[in-house]
């Protein structure tokens, strides 16, 4: 009788596979949106015929949602690190604002997914926004909020409303690569520019250590000390995801 169960080599091969299809899938979804995606783009880039595609996924739409789920679960992990580390909830506050504006540099796909999907659910079209909030938006909430109250306990953090601090923190970020463009035009500054994004980088942490802490001294010493261990990310090409990129030239 001929043994059908697939070897321990088999079952590697398929996940590398697969994996390679979901990171190609990822970048053409991240630059060109779910509608403008070329699945034949795909699978040149994943280095497999179309049929494979098909054969993982079924279909171009479950191929997003995996790669979006996939995207996601890295986010998630990759913010709960901070949340979880061995520090006063102060410093975890401050490691998260720069976490985020790090995060915006080395996974702009993350954030182009993201757009598009604010920009389908403001459309009144059905998307995965449900699939980031699940997996991503509403247990970093969550942590946000025991965090502060943590703070706020202790005597280390103000008393302030924690949806203002979360805007504070992150919408601050956001709002610099969204209006990039503009402070280029006017004030003459090229804002992706290493130099351009150490300064604001170091800038909000700075801002957000004098703004959180009762002892403006201790927040001072506290961002300090998360930007002397906390080296800025490389940063790989110039292309970033509020620059248009869901839009074809060819």
């Amino acid at each position: 009788m001929t043994n059908t169960t697939p070897s321990r080599t088999q079952t590697e091969r398929a996940d590398k596979t697969r994996a390679r299809i979901l990171d190609a899938a990822l970048q053409e979804f991240s630059a060109h949106g779910l509608a403008g995606a070329r699945t034949e783009q795909i699978a040149a880039a994943a280095g497999v015929n179309k049929a494979l595609l098909y054969y993982y996924f079924d279909s171009k739409e479950n191929l997003y949602l995996a790669a979006l789920e996939m995207i996601s679960a890295k986010v998630r992990d990759r913010s709960m690190s901070v949340f979880l580390l061995r520090a006063t909830a102060g410093e975890r506050l401050l490691r998260a604002a720069l976490e985020h504006f790090d995060r915006i540099l080395e996974q702009q796909e993350f954030q182009s997914l993201m757009q598009q999907e604010m920009m389908r659910l403001h459309k009144g079209e059905s998307g995965a926004l449900a699939i980031l909030v699940k997996r991503v938006f509403a247990p970093l909430l969550a942590m946000y909020e025991s965090i502060l109250r943590e703070g706020i306990g202790s005597g280390e953090l103000i008393q302030v409303d924690g949806m203002q601090i979360q805007l504070a923190m992150l919408g601050a970020n956001v709002m610099y690569f969204l209006s990039a463009p503009m402070y280029q035009l006017i004030r003459d500054i090229e804002p992706f520019a290493p130099e351009a994004l150490a300064t604001r980088r170091k800038a909000l942490v700075e801002f957000m250590g004098q703004a959180l802490f009762l002892d403006r001294k201790h927040g001072a010493e506290l961002a300090a000390r998360v930007l002397a261990n906390t080296p800025m990310p490389e940063i790989k090409g110039d292309r970033f995801m509020f620059r248009g990129k869901n839009e074809r030239t060819e």
